[in-house]
Parts: structure tokens; sequence; C-alpha cells
């Protein structure tokens, strides 16, 4: 009899955003900690980040990737720029296939935002104030599940100028190109990540890579390497990766667009 393959538990946080009981926040919080415990990752449902506004980011993204290379390098921050912001794709040397656009907070000087297709600036500064919001929502409960001080984590991560947030394509694989990003953790506290429907994301757990299931109106969140030194390897800061769809005949891809991520990392 084959064993089933493990899963990334789901957890649902309406209990921190409503009035939920006493009971239901505690169980939220015990199946946080076992899955930062046993795997690094847990996905979230009922977050706060509206299923519209996902959505919107989403395919507002797959429309800028559509450009040309130089309609989008036009916002590109350049060589000068104290910092990499605005879009940039991998060279072709890279072993990591992939093209992104990268943001600070809404308010930040650094940004290079580009003003096409329509609405994808605005779409993208309130994508990043949900997230933010809903990384710090996070950052409380598992400060609360670690037994640490009140408010340690987010005195600890006070600075939020520099949480950034990566809208990602990753480009289709071929037989020698597999890898969107190759194995990897994250320097950071969380990570949190909403994927399109193709999948790709990969999590390794005792040798063995387990993907990361899409599921809609789902984000998924990863512990990083801070939240691993300060919970003294009690939550695992998980190796992951993410794996490209060969477009051919005998790997057809499960959906006719390309891998697009959108990302945010809580550092």
């Amino acid at each position: 009899m084959q064993m089933p393959k493990p899963a990334i538990p789901t957890v649902d946080l309406s209990p921190f955003l409503a009035a939920g009981g006493e009971s239901d926040r505690k169980k939220a919080m015990d199946n946080i900690a076992e899955a930062c415990t046993d795997y690094g990752f847990f996905q979230i449902v009922n977050h706060g980040v509206p299923l519209e506004l996902m959505n919107q980011a989403m395919e507002l993204s797959k429309t800028f990737f559509n450009y040309s290379d130089e309609v989008k390098r036009e916002s590109s921050s350049g060589p000068d720029a104290p910092l990499p912001s605005g879009y940039n794709k991998q060279p072709d040397h890279s072993p990591d296939k992939n093209e992104y656009l990268l943001m600070f907070p809404p308010e930040s000087p650094f940004n290079v935002l580009p003003d096409n297709p329509p609405g994808f600036r605005n779409t993208l500064e309130e994508m990043f104030k949900h997230l933010a919001k809903t990384g710090q929502m996070l950052e409380g409960i598992i400060n609360e599940c670690l037994g640490l001080p009140p408010n340690f984590l987010n005195e600890y991560n006070d600075d939020r100028s520099w949480d950034f947030m990566v809208t990602m394509r990753y480009l289709p694989g071929t037989k020698t190109d597999t890898n969107g990003i190759s194995e990897h953790e994250d320097g950071n506290l969380i990570t949190i990540v909403l994927q399109e429907d193709v999948g790709g994301l990969e999590v390794c757990k005792n040798g063995e890579w387990i993907p990361v299931i899409p599921s809609k109106g789902t984000l998924v969140v990863n512990i990083s390497d801070v939240i691993q030194v300060l919970s003294n390897k009690k939550f695992k800061s998980a190796t992951h990766r993410v794996a490209l769809r060969m477009r051919n005949k005998s790997h057809p891809p499960s959906n006719p667009e390309d891998i697009i991520r959108i990302t945010n990392y809580e550092i």
C-alpha cells in the first residue's frame, strides 16, 4: 500500500481577525507551531487580503510581463541606483530563470513602478499594504507561539522601510534549465507567497521535495533564518525551490501561462 505524500498544513486565521473564541485561537496557534516545527512552511486562509485584489494583482502582473523587454526596462532602477528596485531579469548564464519587479513600501523614494498597465501601480501598492499587515499579524502570532516577551518580534523588526515585495515570473523550463529559483533558505523573518495555479514551489522535508499545491485565495508562509535563530532551531527555516515545467508534449504545463508569483518578504 502506497503511503500518501505529506501536504503543507493549512491554517485558518479568522480567529485573529474576528471575535473568535480563545479555543479557536489556541487551535490555530498550535497548528502554526506544529507546521513551523515540522515543515517551516504553512498555508493560510481567511487572512484579510481581499481575493479580488489578489486576482487583480495577478492579472495585471501577467500583462506587464508580456510587454517587450524594452518596455519593461523603462521601470528599471538603472546601474547607479542605491538599491535594485523596479524591473530586473536574471542574466542568461544564471541558473535561475526568472524576471521580477521589486518594490519597497509605497512611500519609499527608491521605488520605480510602471505606469502601465493602467491601475498596476495602485494595485501593487494596495497589495503591499495588505501583505505587510498580514505579515505583522503573523509576527505577533509566532511571537506568542515561541513564548517571547510581548511585541518582541515587532520591536526587533521595527524598521519597516526595508520590507519589500516582489512580483516574479518564472520562465518555461527546458531539459537543461529546470530552476525557477535554486534551492535555498530565506534570510529574513518570514516570507508570504501568493502563487498562481501552475505550481512549482517545493519544500524539502527529510530529503523529500514536497510540492506546495496552489489553492485559490490561499497564501503560503515560510519561516526564515532569523526566526530559526531566535527559536534556537525550534522553528525551521526550510529549504525550498521553484521547479520549472517544460513546455513540450511529454511535459505539458498545467496552465498555458508562465508561473507568476507575488512575494512579500518581511525583513
